[in-house]
């Protein structure tokens, strides 16, 4: 009897060592991953005019006056350097990801959101950007020389470079300037193709229509409750027709309804099945460039998984559209995103 206790104590012990081992590693590996995210970004906070006044440069509660706080509507803001963005990008091609010679033929990103993780309020935000917002885009030739650089749509800057790396490192320099020279720290552009595999490992998605979409998928009737499954779902992300005026607008508006049901569809998936997040990451592998390591994975699913998210943090950017020479513009409201990034990214100095 003794010998068979030191035994299954022997043995307990044994599992004990390589469970903590595990865990230890399994730590170290996500603060690998928090630190790549961290060395990640050209910049280290938005470049808002700082507002400082001649009286602010002695102290602010006895603190000297730092390279990151702005002066917003009389109040002192700083900039949360614990928040993790990300570009997540919807690219306008139907098969696998495949490098492409230099020019144009990149691929538009459709659909841009920018996600944000904020371990201070432990809260996920979600900033929808229309890809018709006309914003400074680097013009580049068929040799890949940088050329200059013009007012245009956002969306088609993923068009040039190789459609791979190249073309979201642009992709993320225009969405960055756009918000003030604003930090991101990873990116992932999907192939739409991609849309139907996403929405079906969560189990499928539900929404209520809000644009009649029957010409595509009979069920897709404007105001009816359905369960996105298959084709379905691509069409609801991805249809617009160009012919109708402020078509991207609603698009954007059907993206940002579906993206609030995903995440909250696959928050839910991942807490019954851990392995969910390498499952998606997995089965879209082939239509997705992304930067986002392994590591870094590890280190945000169970952010994603514990933070709070509502559909009031799915923010979208007010503005106007308008008829160009060719095709509708999207002008931002410039004091309506000044006041998104204050929101989201600074917090209030007391």
């Amino acid at each position: 009897m003794k010998r068979k206790m030191s035994v299954f104590l022997f043995i307990w012990a044994m599992v004990a060592t390589v469970v903590a081992v595990g865990l230890v590693a399994f730590e170290v590996f996500r603060t690998f991953g928090k630190s790549n995210l961290d060395a990640k970004s050209v910049t280290s906070a938005p470049m808002l005019e700082s507002g400082q006044e001649e009286s602010d440069s002695a102290t602010v509660e006895n603190t000297q006056w730092e390279s990151d706080w702005v002066r917003y509507n009389g109040d002192i803001y700083d900039y949360n350097d614990d928040i993790n963005t990300f570009l997540i990008m919807g690219i306008d091609k139907t098969e696998d990801v495949v490098p492409v010679a230099e020019g144009t033929d990149g691929g538009q990103a459709d659909g841009l959101f920018l996600l944000v993780l904020n371990p201070h309020k432990e809260q996920i935000s979600v900033i929808a950007i229309n890809r018709n917002t006309m914003a400074d885009v680097d013009i580049y030739d068929e040799t890949g020389n940088y050329m200059t650089t013009t007012k245009a749509q956002i969306a088609v800057q993923h068009g040039f470079g190789d459609g791979v790396e190249e073309s979201c490192g642009y992709q993320v320099k225009a969405v960055s300037k756009l918000f003030y020279q604003l930090p991101i720290h990873g990116y992932a552009a999907i192939n739409m193709s991609a849309i139907a595999t996403i929405n079906d490992t969560v189990g499928g998605v539900d929404v209520t229509v809000l644009e009649d979409l029957t010409n595509c998928d009979e069920a897709l009737e404007k105001g009816k409750q359905v369960h996105l499954l298959g084709d379905m779902a691509y069409y609801y992300v991805k249809y617009r027709d160009i012919t109708k005026r402020n078509s991207a607008d609603g698009r954007l508006l059907r993206q940002k309804q579906y993206l609030q049901e995903f995440i909250q569809k696959a928050r839910v998936k991942s807490r019954e099945d851990s392995s969910t997040a390498l499952d998606l990451y997995s089965a879209i592998a082939s239509q997705m460039t992304t930067d986002i390591t392994a590591d870094e994975l590890s280190y945000l699913v169970p952010l994603i998984n514990d933070y709070s998210f509502s559909d009031e943090d799915v923010i979208t950017i007010e503005g106007s559209t308008k008829r160009g020479e060719e095709f509708e513009e999207f002008y931002v409201d410039e004091d309506a995103l000044y006041q998104t990034i204050i929101d989201v990214f600074y917090e209030k100095i007391n």
